[in-house]
């Protein structure tokens, strides 16, 4: 028999970006702990809403399957004296499994104990599996309330337990478990009923019953219908929003928004307002920016993408009244927007430019001085940048004068008011001032990806700026030995390293860091000492974040760790994907090569400053063969390398594996003559350079 179980955690209303991570968190606790259990079941199911918290299991097992396992006690000639009786040793043994020395089962010269433990009943493991499911999860700033030794991430007010149709009775936070769930804080009344501000109560008959009795009070539990119902609502109010030409206008809804909406609301009704048109002459971003990211509404735009005069929201609750809500809520947006237009015109008294000398009224970091430095720092490494990008003149002009103007809207009123539009204000005051297009673009574009994930630059002038403004931001950071450990990341520099690579690679150049580095540490003003320590901590942490992305692309770990370059991140991924190509093609070919120039690289890593391989010196034919072969391999490797072909490059290594096979069978490497010994050895070492030019062979596990 197998039964149905339900755990709803009511709390007051829960910060919207935590309730993903709560219910994810408890759907995967009770995954480990039930199968700790031994009880089986079938789907679990973990959903939430901003008052409640739900796991539902359907299926699992009535109760715990019995066990029987084996104890093993004392040697056969401890337990037993001459004649055959228990001794006093194997008799404790026996008492402590529950059992007689009679029947202890002898094997392999030791006495074991058959111990049979009976399977406890599912409702009775859930009063203990319940409580600690809500107390473990983890809470990123949970709180106190009343006089409880308890926190949690806001005050829970009803626990629903069952097993079935019964209900698992426990206590968490002077809260009792039963089956009395609240609806919809207003629209669960109902006509003419005593207003509950809690939600009307109500029971919850059984597990599989939930949803529909929710959805009967008005809350909609299901996270995943819940955001489709609101992306209806949307598209269906969009069409009350009309252009000047009668045609309905297009919401845009943004995924981040969409969830976070999700979880603000149990049962959304969606409603549009009016922008003043005074308000539309702002810069797009002025006016979409407070809209979306204070006031959680989203844009309407025409067919062309213009922005119309319109915002739509979302309400928790139906529509009655729905037009004041809409007054409420256009008054709201009047306010911010009035606060933009003010901050907008007292801006555009001077040009954009003008506000960089305000720049060194701020600070960068403590040690790495103001804005200002970093833009003159930045204006020069972006021209470094512009150089092994091999830019032409008219990008590379682009690319200085962006990174001159790129910080100077930080300190303009928009964004000291709206931080959220650093760049983007930055980018429209620029058209504003009749600055270059790929100038204005590039402001904007440096700061990307702006979170994990996040659009990457799309043009070529921007690429150049941020990349420029990461490796500066990087060094500096790391010239003061604040390098991120463990969780800890203040600056977010995982992010913009992980961005910088994305960003090379996405535009598949082969752009060396290591001078960009050294370039970065001068204009710090670093010297010698401190640079090392910086280029090897720089190193160190963009090897991490190819691992990342290869690993983001499926590659093996032991392909990603003979791929890496961290002086050339398109390499690496082109290697990558080359010895990917190989190794699933021609396993045991690419096997061998690994084996033999892994072997080889174990050699030469004895020789030290090699030198030149004399053939003067060479005693038998196989060295003679293994120095051909190098040399016309040679060639192969740097024509495929000169086109970043790694392909071709591993298959014109390919001849050298029998050539070193035949060699190191005919020859000892470290033999007494040392002329011989250097001789062979420097061949070795010349070998193992060519080959690292294509990957670690060494890392490979074939």
């Amino acid at each position: 028999m197998a039964v149905d179980i339900l755990l709803e955690i009511g709390t007051e209303e829960l910060p919207a970006h935590a309730v993903p991570k709560l219910y994810r968190a408890l759907r995967d606790k009770a995954a480990a702990r039930l199968e700790e259990l031994g009880l089986s079941h079938g789907t679990i199911h973990a959903m939430g809403t901003p008052r409640r918290l739900t796991l539902f299991v359907d299926d699992v097992a009535e109760r715990q399957p019995d066990k029987t396992m084996e104890r093993r006690g004392p040697a056969i000639a401890m337990a037993f004296d001459a004649d055959g009786n228990p001794t006093r040793a194997v008799m404790g043994f026996a008492k402590g499994a529950g059992t007689t020395p009679e029947k202890l089962i002898r094997r392999d010269g030791y006495v074991y104990a058959e111990i049979h433990t009976a399977g406890k009943e599912t409702k009775e493991l859930l009063t203990t599996l319940f409580p600690e499911l809500i107390t473990t999860l983890p809470l990123p700033n949970a709180m106190r309330w009343r006089d409880l030794d308890f926190k949690f991430l806001r005050p829970i007010r009803w626990i629903v337990a069952l097993c079935g149709r019964e209900v698992v009775p426990f206590e968490v936070a002077q809260v009792e478990s039963g089956r009395t769930s609240r609806g919809h804080r207003v629209l669960s009344n109902g006509e003419g009923e005593a207003f509950d501000p809690a939600g009307q109560p109500f029971d919850i008959r059984e597990p599989k019953s939930y949803m529909e009795q929710c959805e009967e009070m008005k809350v909609i539990a299901c996270p995943v219908r819940r955001q489709k119902m609101i992306r209806e609502e949307i598209n269906r109010v969009a069409a009350y929003c009309v252009d000047a030409n009668g045609k309905p206008g297009k919401a845009q809804i943004e995924a981040g928004l969409l969830e976070e909406v999700t979880f603000l609301v149990e049962w959304p009704t969606a409603l549009f307002g009016r922008i003043d048109e005074k308000y539309m002459a702002l810069p797009r971003e002025a006016i979409v920016t407070p809209m979306r990211d204070h006031q959680r509404y989203f844009p309407v735009v025409a067919e062309d993408g213009w922005l119309l005069p319109y915002f739509i929201t979302v309400r928790s609750g139906g529509d009655r009244s729905i037009d004041v809500v809409s007054h409420g809520n256009e008054r709201v947006l009047r306010a911010r927007l009035a606060d933009a237009e003010f901050f907008f015109k007292e801006d555009r008294e001077k040009k954009l430019e003008d506000y960089v000398e305000k720049l060194k009224t701020l600070n960068f970091q403590k040690g790495l001085g103001t804005m200002y430095d970093k833009s003159l720092r930045l204006e020069k490494l972006a021209a470094a940048v512009a150089q092994v990008w091999e830019a032409g003149e008219k990008e590379k002009a682009a690319a200085c004068r962006a990174a001159k103007l790129a910080k100077a809207d930080l300190v303009t009123a928009m964004v000291v008011e709206f931080t959220e539009l650093e760049g983007t204000i930055g980018r429209s005051y620029a058209l504003l001032d009749g600055e270059d297009t790929a100038v204005a673009e590039a402001i904007d574009e440096h700061y990307r990806p702006r979170q994990a994930g996040g659009q990457l630059p799309e043009t070529a002038v921007g690429a150049i700026v941020s990349i420029a403004d990461k490796i500066d931001t990087i060094v500096g950071t790391f010239s003061l030995g604040l390098i991120p450990t463990g969780s800890e990341d203040p600056f977010a520099l995982r992010r913009q390293a992980l961005g910088l690579v994305q960003t090379i690679v996405a535009n598949k150049k082969r752009l060396k860091l290591n001078p960009l580095v050294k370039e970065a540490a001068a204009l710090y003003g670093l010297d010698g000492e401190k640079t090392a320590a910086v280029e090897k901590s720089f190193a160190d942490f963009i090897r991490l974040r190819l691992e990342k992305v290869l690993a983001d692309n499926g590659t093996r770990y032991d392909i990603a760790a003979a791929a890496i370059d961290t002086d050339d991140c398109t390499a690496t991924v082109l290697r990558a994907a080359a010895l990917t190509d190989a190794i699933n093609r021609r396993p045991e070919e690419i096997a061998k090569l690994a084996e033999a120039l892994g072997r080889v690289a174990n050699l030469s890593a004895k020789a030290g400053d090699a030198g030149v391989p004399d053939r003067d010196l060479y005693e038998v034919q196989e060295e003679e063969n293994l120095h051909d072969t190098y040399e016309a391999v040679s060639t192969g490797v740097a024509v495929a390398l000169m086109n970043s072909s790694y392909k071709r490059a591993i298959e014109e290594l390919a001849p050298l594996a029998p050539a070193i096979a035949d060699y190191l069978d005919a020859v000892m490497v470290m033999t007494e003559d040392a002329a011989v010994r250097g001789n062979r050895l420097a061949l070795l070492s010349a070998i193992t350079g060519l080959a690292r030019r294509v990957a670690d062979w060494g890392q490979l596990v074939l």
